[in-house]
């Protein structure tokens, strides 16, 4: 199986991405010279406007994708909002920007008292964990809309999220430089990419129901599937105060590929010291006869996200994670051949 043939083409949305930004681009003319200027470019992980005082807004806007089908699956709601604001933190703090507010969209197929409330239960964990304020939102009831896994469960959620930053720590991958080091932040498991590629591949190929064991990991398949995305606002802010940090990635949809976001065209990423994958990749891989370059582009395999920073200050960026309990290490550098590549945990070389 492939994403692709799953359901998800990945470099035709990246073709629409493209299509999109020729659009949107245009907008940041609107603000050009006044309050609220677009001091970044369409692309990023978010993007930024200048608010005056030598600091900057940044936006991002996310959601969970097909991950709320598993909790449906499941009739378990209360960690599908740390994920929605992972999605957006994670983002945010890619540009070195602190998140501070987010607001959610949640559309449903029924008002679901129960459902609601346990889906913000995990929203407001989740703004605890990144110390974000959820200031507003919307709840949308859609039955002609939202359909879902399961009649009468159907929901999508959604936010949008700012962040602080000064100008001038502004982090885009522009300082990055050969000989850079890459360190690598372990995920929690798969978190909320490749959900629809591992839901096929273990629920329709294999036949398992979410209640199934797994072979390898010996999770229960929903449950290794709704564990939360891991939030890494606070290792990364510390990191930012303590190292000399020169990019930073968010490992999510198109998994190492868009470490290229960071990359710029500048410069590329070795990373030859990837870390064992998680065991419940293999049991997706094999579930879905995958192949290995296609789960490395697809899937976080074990790093939720990068740091790129100097040699001098490597061991700063660890133990900035190793204080919040987040195991790091060393996975690559940086290189001045452009692009992405990727030695996997069985010795292949992959370009992404």
């Amino acid at each position: 199986m492939t994403y692709k043939n799953a359901g998800v083409d990945i470099g035709k949305v990246r073709r629409v991405h493209g299509e999109i930004g020729a659009f949107v681009e245009k907008t940041f003319a609107f603000r050009k010279g006044k309050f609220g200027e677009v001091l970044g470019k369409f692309g990023h992980y978010a993007n930024l406007i200048d608010v005056g005082g030598g600091r900057a807004l940044a936006l991002h806007s996310d959601g969970v994708g097909t991950k709320v089908l598993v909790a449906q699956l499941m009739d378990k709601y209360d960690t599908i909002g740390i994920d929605c604001v992972a999605m957006n933190a994670n983002d945010i703090i890619c540009i070195g920007a602190e998140p501070v507010a987010l607001v959610d969209y949640l559309a449903v197929e029924e008002p679901r008292e129960e459902m609601i409330s346990e889906i913000m239960k995990g929203l407001v964990a989740g703004a605890e964990e990144a110390e974000m304020a959820v200031v507003g939102g919307e709840t949308a009831i859609m039955p002609d809309v939202i359909k879902g896994a399961v009649p009468g469960r159907g929901f999508d959620l959604s936010a949008t999220s700012i962040g602080v930053v000064e100008v001038n720590r502004i982090v885009t991958g522009a300082a990055m430089k050969p000989e850079d080091i890459v360190v690598g932040l372990e995920s929690s498991g798969v978190h909320s990419n490749g959900i629809t590629l591992a839901r096929k591949a273990l629920l329709e190929r294999r036949g398992l129901s979410v209640h199934d064991k797994l072979p390898i990991s010996g999770e229960k398949v929903g449950e290794a599937l709704l564990k939360p995305t891991r939030i890494y606002v606070k290792p990364v802010l510390e990191a930012l105060g303590v190292a000399e940090v020169h990019g930073l990635g968010h490992v999510t949809g198109g998994a190492f590929s868009k470490l290229n976001r960071i990359c710029m065209g500048r410069v590329g990423l070795l990373l030859d010291q990837m870390p064992e994958p998680h065991p419940v990749f293999f049991d997706i891989q094999e579930a879905g006869n995958v192949d290995e370059e296609e789960m490395y582009r697809t899937f976080n395999m074990g790093v939720g996200f990068v740091i790129v920073t100097s040699k001098e200050t490597v061991e700063n960026v660890i133990e900035a994670c190793r204080r919040h309990r987040v195991n790091a290490s060393i996975i690559g550098k940086v290189v001045e051949d452009k692009g992405v590549r990727l030695v996997t945990s069985k010795g292949r070389m992959i370009k992404l």
